[in-house]
């Protein structure tokens, strides 16, 4: 099954590989019933990125529920790390199939431990009270702002060859552009606040579920991350072990992931080893498209000596 279920990597991929690699990773092999299998990333760090489990397990709820209905929250615990060798198995549980909510359960397991459990609940799309207090912030548009592959080619530029290089030069589907300068070797002393453009580096097709799976996947950036800010550590240099406890998704308004969206994030408290974040994802016309919680662990690595 480890075989069936594995993306190829691929040599140079184009733009548009690598976004078909991401649609292809999301995607689920129904097994009978409410049970479905995600594929293993083929050139992974070893441990299951928490926003490809998040949008896996999203889309084998999403699998369930009748067409009219779409997805406008998700609550999901991350229990034990997931590893890439082998694929993880989704069971879906049809708590709720009301006149306009659906509420789905999500136990995601590899070899017959439990990873992940999500809540997600679905409606039908009605038309009713509007209001948005949340401003987009104002910053310079993605066009006038670096990719984050310059500055991660960078980076890499300074290190020797070992995992941490190929993974700042690995290609990625998503091309972000951050509005502050990132330094993921020698981060300086900052506020915990961080904005930050992103895209599909190509064109995905109109559907409303694989918008939202990606952005899913997508949510799971940065927000630790900002967190740390604060304290001027890094992940890569090994300063910190982190790993994602839980974290919360609310789909508010229609958006495309293949268009510039602006995912402003800011961290309102750290302690006890452990990290709070707050993410707010603006279209580029102004509107609140999506929000997002998360709380993490963080916990300084002494050094040795």
């Amino acid at each position: 099954m480890g075989k069936a279920m594995t993306c190829q990597a691929r040599p140079n991929p184009t733009p548009e590989q690598l976004v078909a690699d991401l649609m292809l990773l999301l995607d689920l092999e129904q097994r009978g019933g409410d049970l479905f299998i995600g594929r293993r990333h083929p050139d992974g760090t070893g441990r299951v990125f928490g926003g490809q489990a998040i949008a896996q397990a999203l889309g084998a709820a999403r699998r369930t529920v009748p067409e009219d209905r779409v997805s406008h929250s998700l609550h999901a615990y991350f229990l034990r790390p997931g590893s890439d060798e082998h694929p993880i198995e989704f069971r879906v549980k049809r708590d709720l199939d009301g006149r306009s909510f659906s509420n789905r359960r999500v136990v995601a397991s590899q070899q017959g431990e439990p990873i992940l459990n999500l809540v997600a609940s679905f409606h039908v799309p009605q038309q009713g009270l509007h209001h948005q207090a949340a401003v987009m912030p104002d910053v310079p548009p993605p066009e006038s702002l670096k990719s984050d592959v310059e500055m991660r080619h960078a980076a890499a530029a300074t290190m020797p060859d070992g995992v941490i290089k190929q993974l700042l030069l690995r290609p990625r589907p998503i091309d972000f552009r951050s509005v502050e300068p990132l330094d993921w070797i020698d981060p300086k002393v900052r506020e915990p606040r961080a904005h930050c453009w992103f895209r599909t580096v190509a064109h995905l097709p109109d559907s409303r579920p694989v918008h939202q799976a990606i952005l899913a996947y997508i949510s799971d950036f940065q927000l630790l991350a900002t967190a740390l800010q604060p304290h001027g550590l890094s992940m890569l240099r090994g300063q910190v072990k982190s790993a994602s406890i839980d974290h919360a998704m609310w789909f508010h308004d229609d958006f495309r992931a293949d268009d510039w969206l602006l995912y402003a994030t800011d961290s309102p408290w750290s302690g006890m080893s452990r990290g709070f974040g707050r993410g707010q994802i603006f279209a580029r016309d102004g509107r609140l498209v999506a929000s997002v919680a998360q709380e993490g662990m963080l916990r300084p690595v002494r050094a040795k000596g």
